[in-house]
């Protein structure tokens, strides 16, 4: 029987990308991790990721007291019979003004659990999500950027991205002084490093702009640790 030959199908593991300059002209092409901008959208787990970082915000520290916790007097208020009003017998009771609260709040731990690996394929899926609907910008030369508003603002009007209610993650390979003043009045951009990125941050805000620098700590953060 003649021999088949085996058909071996090469897998891309990359994903090219453009560099634009603070002009918003394109300089260059970069390579980037398919597992982290070309995975596949897990929708259910990206909901998952955005549960566990907002219950894990709240404090959980809103308290009320019963009727056995307040003050007041422990004797019946008025007699049983004979008045005509209904029975009582504590002016601590939940129907009187200053009394106790029924199945109020008690202190709690409203803090979740989400694993390792669930974290990371749900920041994947939400950085794949943004990659292919086009709102993923990478930039080079911004730690050179004068350390002025202004400044910032004309970079984001070269982007096209200058519409008020548009919020803008800047992300970065490290922290960079000029760029946080430059950043730290204009409405609706915020910025953090690239090791603290998370799917929350992402979907909380339309626009992800990406130093260059930012892209290879991200991989070195999320791929090699």
């Amino acid at each position: 029987m003649p021999r088949t030959k085996k058909i071996e199908k090469t897998v891309e593991l990359t994903i090219t990308a453009e560099v634009l300059d603070l002009t918003g002209k394109v300089t260059e092409k970069i390579s980037l991790s398919k597992e982290i901008f070309g995975a596949k959208i897990n929708k259910v787990l990206i909901a998952q990721a955005v549960r566990v970082r907002l219950a894990n915000q709240r404090q959980g520290t809103a308290s009320t007291k019963t009727r056995g916790e307040v003050e007041g007097s422990t004797r019946k208020i008025y007699r049983q019979k004979g008045t005509g009003r209904a029975r009582h017998g504590s002016i601590r009771a939940p129907i009187f003004v200053h009394g106790g609260v029924v199945f109020g709040p008690k202190p709690r731990d409203y803090s979740l659990k989400f694993p390792q690996k669930m974290k990371r394929k749900a920041l994947f899926s939400a950085l794949s999500a943004k990659f292919n609907d086009g709102e993923i910008k990478i930039l080079q030369d911004l730690e050179k950027l004068e350390p002025k508003t202004k400044k910032f603002v004309e970079v984001i009007k070269n982007l096209g991205l200058e519409h008020k209610k548009k919020k803008i993650l800047l992300i970065t390979g490290a922290e960079v002084e000029n760029l946080k003043r430059a950043t730290h009045n204009i409405e609706g951009v915020t910025m953090t490093a690239a090791q603290r990125l998370s799917t929350y941050d992402i979907l909380n805000n339309r626009q992800l702009i990406f130093m260059k620098e930012a892209i290879e700590k991200l991989e070195q953060h999320f791929l090699r640790s």
